[in-house]
């Protein structure tokens, strides 16, 4: 959402009337969020607070992917969670038991509580056979003061001393697209996604088989998009320019 909605505190400028257009059109859409630390209502009032009303529904985080993931690779698992609590709600609707005996995962997510003996516990578990997944890989997240630590720092410490890197389920992991399609009940031949970093949405989003719209409202400048080997379908200074209508119609004439 930020960079793309939202930047810090405030709405970007059309995204409010862009967000009307895609109800108004009845279009289904999700806001996708690598950030595993907050539940699906925190996100609600985040964005009713910059005046963009939508359901708790109309989100979809990296603990929901996570939980995803573990409900279709191993129903009913154990994990042992260093994370807050959004990842926990999530894998705990899932029916995954959150302990430190014996887990079949050690899970990593944003959280505020992260400290030694937290990594030291899940340095021993993934030596003694748990698997290692995390929500994301992001290095950073924003905040006023400046970047912070985000999921793929908290990881490294644990993958050093184990040798064992996490699977990543959130963006540009496409399994996390998957997901979001799968809720939304859309064909990836009828779908785009909106980002504003070529690293992670429009990676994730071109590996889904979605239409990718890039967005310069956020971190990718136009500057940066040559250094990439892969190009988005299009690009646009922010969401206020995006008729979803014209792009679905447009990826229908081309046959994309």
């Amino acid at each position: 959402m930020d960079g793309v909605v939202i930047k810090g505190r405030s709405v970007i400028p059309g995204a409010v009337e862009f967000v009307n257009r895609l109800k108004k059109g009845r279009f289904p859409f999700l806001f996708l969020t690598n950030n595993s630390y907050y539940t699906p209502s925190e996100l609600q009032e985040k964005m009713a607070k910059v005046g963009i009303d939508v359901t708790e529904d109309h989100f979809y985080t990296s603990a929901m992917a996570t939980a995803s993931f573990l409900e279709y690779q191993k129903p009913r698992c154990r994990a042992y969670v260093i994370g807050g609590k959004g990842l926990i709600e999530e894998l705990l609707k899932a029916g995954i038991t959150i302990t430190n005996n014996k887990p079949d995962y050690v899970i990593i997510g944003e959280t505020d509580e992260y400290d030694y003996r937290k990594i030291v516990e899940a340095t021993f578990l993934i030596q003694e056979g748990a698997k290692f997944i995390a929500t994301n890989p992001d290095i950073t997240g924003p905040t006023k003061r400046g970047p912070v630590p985000a999921c793929g720092a908290l990881v490294a410490p644990i993958e050093k001393v184990t040798g064992v890197s996490p699977y990543f389920l959130g963006k540009p992991n496409p399994a996390m697209m998957y997901w979001a399609r799968k809720k939304l009940r859309v064909h990836s031949a009828n779908c785009f996604m909106i980002g504003d970093r070529m690293d992670t949405d429009i990676l994730g989003g071109l590996e889904a088989g979605m239409t990718c719209c890039l967005v310069l409202s956020g971190v990718t400048t136009l500057k940066m998009l040559p250094r990439f080997p892969y190009q988005p379908d299009y690009v646009f200074e922010s969401v206020a320019d995006i008729d979803p209508k014209t792009i679905l119609s447009r990826r229908e004439r081309v046959g994309r």
